[in-house]
């Protein structure tokens, strides 16, 4: 086959593959907020393999067409070297004569398009076809965040995160991640931040860009750059002796640099004048040691439990004292001599003694867990919450995660899962919601949240100075499921359908527990109070996930049908 018709050959092929990748992709749904689902960004991972493959096919075509084109260069080399010599001699020959009169009409221009011919039509091709399915820069944004999220709530360094170095994370026999970030990213974090008025994180990843660059590292971004964004942002953070430091070191590389000089004269005279409020005359100077997690307190935010719950998620502070573990126990649970468990009665163990949280073990089989991601993958969507002043559901950056809903009917291990609920729990499941099955994305979690709906704020009602705020802060909430005709969510009941390697615990910051996610167990808790009254103590959260993908499915039990099952309390909160 000659060079020519071996690049045609290969040029047909890339089209076939693009094509083909065509209709693979549009039979695919359009993907939203990827970075919600780690289960959904795994089909990335095979995108980006195949733009790989078509890169290569490109570089393979371009480098047939090249040589191709050599060869003719050579032979006609050789040629005109001998005919230039002599001219009237080399036609003097009418072979010769007739080879010129074709080359010049016919090979030449079939040497010009063979130049003109472009492999990277089929690259070309394959890149819009798949650029409509790229994250987006919402998607680039949420994932930085979730860095953030997860070096605030693990207390993590940004050079923990430059190096890859997490805890928890393990390496697989003979294969290795690495998971470096760059000069570049580091930046480009640290502007994110600064872009949103974030100075604390800006401070971080500036820092650490800047600590690369200064140890030799290469990069696009210039460091006067890093040293402009760094030192303004110090100065938000209230450090002006450091700010004014880092902004004479910006000058030093850069005189020229049209904000370094006006920046470094207003910041002296800032100190001036608080070193003159103060009745000091000397000037303090820069702290010379380097910028670390704890350098500058991190601004509160709108979440009143936020310590308390970010030190649970890392297991700290967590309240199972020795006197507490004593009370809680294993047993078998036959679900009062339900027929379905008798033969093999469900293991049970208590997490929590009051409010009383359990634990299910083999809860779903590997094999239900498998089916059950099968089809909850192409239904995953972001997870919504309830506005709780408006009852409408709408996505929340608290809640970071993709949920389906899953009927009976879709298949008989939801149904059969659905009845071994209600078997375990006594419960009928009748008026329960869906199924919902959650996967977590980049730094996946949803932070403190009732799953009951708080009604009207009743003086009466007794709770203590804590739990009050806590709850006067939400009291606003119409009723959520009253459109449902099934009362509020009187129990959760929590699958863990995969192991986490780190974070993605379950907390309960009012009383203190942490409870890790175990692959094929589920947890149990009652929402209400036997009188319907709901029970603000088992407000809770999904910590963020660190290292791991994290699957669940929950089940939230309502009230109505419940009457003979679980019979009213006469007092408030039995």
């Amino acid at each position: 086959m000659t060079g020519s018709l071996l690049l045609k050959f290969c040029l047909k092929m890339a089209t076939f593959l693009g094509l083909t990748l065509l209709t693979l992709l549009f039979s695919s749904p359009t993907q939203a907020e990827i970075f919600t689902s780690i289960g959904q960004m795994t089909d990335l991972i095979f995108t980006e393999r195949e733009l790989v493959k078509s890169l290569k096919e490109y570089i393979e075509a371009e480098e047939l067409k090249l040589e191709a084109v050599k060869s003719w260069a050579n032979k006609l080399d050789l040629l005109t070297h001998a005919s230039t010599s002599d001219p009237e001699g080399f036609l003097a020959h009418p072979v010769n004569a007739y080879k010129l009169m074709k080359r010049l009409n016919t090979e030449w221009s079939e040497l010009e398009s063979l130049v003109l011919q472009d492999p990277s039509d089929g690259f070309i091709s394959n890149m819009s076809v798949h650029r409509q399915f790229f994250p987006d820069e919402e998607d680039e944004k949420g994932a930085a965040k979730a860095l953030m999220r997860l070096q605030d709530t693990y207390k993590l360094d940004s050079e923990s995160f430059s190096k890859g170095k997490l805890p928890g994370q393990r390496q697989q026999a003979g294969v290795r991640y690495n998971a470096l970030l760059t000069v570049d990213d580091c930046f480009d974090m640290g502007k994110l931040a600064y872009s949103e008025s974030d100075y604390y994180h800006s401070v971080l990843w500036m820092q650490q860009a800047l600590r690369q660059m200064d140890s030799g590292e290469d990069a696009k971004t210039l460091k006067a750059d890093v040293l402009d964004y760094l030192s303004y942002s110090v100065y938000q953070m209230g450090d002006l002796p450091r700010a004014i430091e880092l902004t004479r070191r910006l000058v030093a590389i850069d005189p020229s640099h049209q904000r370094a000089g006006g920046n470094l004269r207003y910041f002296e005279r800032l100190l001036s004048k608080e070193l003159r409020d103060m009745g000091r005359s000397q000037q303090q100077l820069a702290d010379e040691r380097p910028i670390q997690l704890d350098t500058y307190k991190r601004p509160k935010d709108y979440l009143p439990e936020r310590e308390v719950y970010e030190a649970l998620c890392r297991g700290e502070g967590v309240k199972l004292t020795l006197k507490r573990r004593s009370r809680l126990f294993c047993r078998y649970q036959d679900g009062n001599r339900n027929p379905r468990l008798l033969l093999k009665p469900m293991k049970e163990e208590d997490e929590w003694d009051s409010p009383h949280i359990v634990r299910f073990l083999e809860a779903l089989s590997d094999e239900e867990i498998e089916k059950i991601k099968e089809l909850a993958k192409p239904k995953l969507a972001r997870a919504t919450v309830r506005d709780p002043k408006t009852g409408v559901l709408t996505v929340a950056h608290y809640r970071v995660s993709k949920s389906a809903w899953l009927e009976g009917e879709d298949d008989p291990v939801i149904a059969r899962v659905n009845q071994r609920i209600e078997d375990i729990t006594g419960l009928t499941v009748d008026t329960a919601e869906l199924l919902q099955v959650a996967n977590y994305g980049v730094g996946g979690q949803y932070e403190p949240h009732y799953d009951f709906s708080r009604r009207p704020f009743d003086s009466n009602l007794k709770v203590d100075g804590n739990r009050l705020a806590t709850f006067l802060n939400y009291k606003d909430e119409p009723d959520a499921f009253k459109s449902l005709g099934t009362g509020n969510r009187v129990a959760t009941f929590l699958n863990y359908m995969s192991d986490v390697q780190a974070g993605g615990a379950t907390v309960f910051p009012d009383f203190g527990a942490a409870i890790w996610p175990r692959k094929g167990t589920a947890v149990f808790w009652y929402n209400l109070f036997k009188s319907g009254e709901g029970d603000y103590r088992t407000r809770h959260a999904a910590c963020p996930v660190l290292v791991g993908s994290k699957w669940v499915s929950n089940k939230w039990i309502h009230e109505r049908g419940q009457e003979f099952r679980r019979p009213c309390g006469l007092t408030e909160v039995d």
